[in-house]
């Protein structure tokens, strides 16, 4: 994996085998970051891909749909496509894919779309 110069600084800096500290500098700045209007797609392919990632892990490890959450039986109302989520939790996914491609624009990528 190629990383740039300016983003090594971006790492976590494990001190311990129990403990893990962020720097400082492990913050990226992504206030000047603007989401270009063509990006707005991939923002939404990338909150719903994240959701099902979510799914997928949480059915690996176990869980399975209910009405509440539920911890010891192992089952979660979030358990479903993601068309069927609430807005709130749309938009909980859509802020983690919002932040991700922002991070990437301040770090100095372009995102294109190759072909369409």
């Amino acid at each position: 994996m190629i990383v740039p110069e300016q983003a090594r600084h971006n790492l976590l800096k494990i001190t311990t085998k129990t403990e893990l500290h962020m720097n400082k500098s492990a913050s990226i700045d992504t206030s000047a970051s603007v989401i270009p209007a063509e990006l707005l797609e991939l923002l939404e392919r990338l909150a719903e891909h994240n959701h099902n990632v979510w799914v997928q892990q949480r059915i690996n490890d176990g869980w399975s749909y209910g009405v509440v959450r539920d911890d010891r039986r192992r089952e979660h109302p979030d358990l479903v496509a993601y068309d069927e989520l609430p807005e709130s939790e749309k938009e909980y996914d859509r802020n983690a894919a919002k932040e991700t491609i922002k991070a990437i624009l301040a770090l100095g990528f372009r995102i294109e779309q190759v072909n369409s």
